[in-house]
């Protein structure tokens, strides 16, 4: 009996996802010529033994629905039929500051294992840090090029995320040239009340300022902006659909108002103000000079709670407190006016360079949800967003006014799964938000936070996308060895299908048998080459 195995190369593939056994590498799929299936295995390195793996399959039939598939859903599904393109997002490291493609086997299987999904297409993000990395103007795109010519050739499409921020999970960090301009210019990136620099992306205050080599950091934006649309322009509207502009700290619109809190521990801290690198605190001074109040303009608030700490008892926030005054109310406009800014100034110069290209532009928003159900919503005004002023709705307007889609994460959230103690409501915040952009006539687009693993997340993200909400795209964050995971792919599949109705033929593998592998089901599920 011929068999082959669709995957990766023990080493490459294991970069794929947090698998701490060196020696059990997930697989991701493999189908038989009788019936398309997913298999989910994990391939043990045995020197000098026969090859090994551990299997668990799903069919990917339409029969075999879900039993919690009920028939009241079967109209809400029709009606989202072809109006819901489905992506799915690449490694965070698919490519290499050598210019590589990281792992390349498994991403060429996972391409194909979407593509029998029926997905619409996957999601790339391409760094600052990769792809003008050692100087200025000197830009390296032959690593994704060569991925997105991967991707074309695969049928699915595109949406690329320009990532002007660093990534310490990943290390992938900013170019090094600005490293460099940062260590003897420290005040380019965002600092707190203590001085802690946040060096993952650059400071608000340098948008305008020409401290690279004599340019500012929107020109320096837009530099890249230009060599990434002249280097792709083959694929623009062809593979590349969609094109999202990072805008702060991980990509999304906001503060680093979380810089020194761990993001796998929960804590019932709001963040800290990030206003205090010298550029930020000139323009707070002019700002407040021009209001008539100077002194208002020497710091940040000085009862400003700290990241750890509950921030509605005896700090800023609390009930009657600062920010409620003048003082408060002065300081915050401030804040958040430099947010609404940022984004403006951003949008701006990448909807000008896009402008005669046929792809669409977006822009990403956080979901700051602890703290929501309080007044002073603590948060998410640390990271930029003046709510007891709604100034979402500020953004909305500066998204619809650049034509762009708004993406909002967190689809996967439910009220119910979060803590108490902190107020939150994801669910709500979220609401608001669509709400405002319903209004004002900007389309979003989703994303979950986490991997789901969970029939109840699955389920959150289908109640976020069928009915009236009115998302065109969703991305399903993120490919690798959790998403392809027994726990996982199996829900994902089905959420597929009944977004989608697929059913796939065993036509749809390109089959002539020679792709096959055997399923043997069991305790061990283990298999072994014929």
């Amino acid at each position: 009996m011929e068999m082959s195995l669709i995957g990766a190369s023990p080493v490459k593939f294991s970069q794929l996802g947090n698998n701490n056994n060196n020696n059990s590498i997930p697989m991701i799929i493999c189908s038989s010529s009788t019936k398309s299936r997913i298999g989910f295995c994990q391939i043990t390195k045995c020197p000098n033994v026969s090859l090994r793996v551990a299997t668990r399959s799903i069919s990917i039939s339409h029969s075999q629905h879900a039993a919690s598939d009920e028939a009241s859903d079967d109209n809400a599904i029709s009606k989202a039929k072809d109006s819901v393109k489905l992506y799915v997002g690449l490694p965070m490291n698919s490519v290499s500051d050598c210019h590589s493609i990281n792992h390349s086997r498994a991403i060429s299987a996972g391409l194909r294992a979407l593509k029998l999904l029926g997905v619409e297409g996957v999601e790339l993000p391409i760094w600052w840090g990769v792809a003008e990395k050692e100087a200025m103007g000197k830009y390296q795109w032959s690593g994704y090029l060569t991925l997105v010519d991967m991707i074309q050739k695969a049928g699915l499409k595109l949406h690329v995320t320009l990532c002007f921020h660093g990534c310490k999970h990943e290390n992938i960090r900013l170019p090094k040239w600005v490293s460099e301009i940062g260590e003897s210019e420290p005040d380019i990136f965002f600092a707190d009340r203590s001085g802690k620099r946040y060096k993952d992306c650059l400071s608000f205050g340098v948008d305008d300022l020409p401290v690279f080599h004599g340019k500012t950091a929107m020109n320096v934006y837009q530099g890249f902006v230009e060599s990434f649309k002249t280097s792709f322009s083959s694929f623009m509207g062809s593979t590349i659909t969609g094109i999202t502009i990072g805008m702060g700290p991980d990509g999304e619109l906001r503060y680093p108002s979380h810089q020194d809190q761990n993001k796998n521990k929960i804590s019932l801290g709001a963040g800290e103000f990030q206003c205090y690198d010298q550029n930020m605190m000139n323009n707070l001074k002019k700002h407040s000079e021009n209001h008539g109040n100077p002194n208002w303009g020497l710091s940040g608030p000085h009862d400003a709670p700290s990241y750890n700490q509950h921030p509605i008892i005896n700090t800023f926030f609390k009930e009657e407190g600062s920010w409620e005054t003048p003082y408060g109310d002065f300081f915050l406009s401030w804040y958040s006016t430099q947010l609404v800014s940022h984004a403006d100034k951003i949008l701006s110069m990448a909807a000008s360079s896009f402008s005669d290209t046929p792809v669409i532009l977006s822009g990403k928003l956080p979901l700051i949800h602890s703290w929501y159900r309080t007044r002073s919503h603590p948060a998410e005004v640390a990271a930029g967003f003046c709510n007891t002023v709604n100034r979402y709705e500020e953004i909305i307007k500066v998204f619809h006014k650049n034509s762009c889609r708004m993406i909002l994460p967190g689809m996967d959230l439910l009220d119910e799964q979060q803590p108490n103690e902190l107020c939150s409501s994801p669910e709500m915040l979220l609401e608001e938000i669509r709400d405002g952009c319903r209004r004002n006539g900007v389309e979003v687009c989703g994303q979950n936070l986490e991997i789901a693993g969970s029939s109840q997340s699955f389920e959150q993200i289908r109640k976020n996308l069928v009915g009236g909400n009115g998302i065109e795209v969703f991305v399903y964050q993120r490919m690798g060895a959790q998403f392809f995971s027994p726990e996982n792919f199996p829900l994902f599949s089905a959420f597929v299908r009944r977004i989608k109705e697929l059913e796939l033929d065993s036509d749809d593998l390109g089959g002539n048998g020679r792709d096959s592998v055997v399923f043997v089901p069991g305790k061990n599920r283990k298999m072994q080459a014929a």
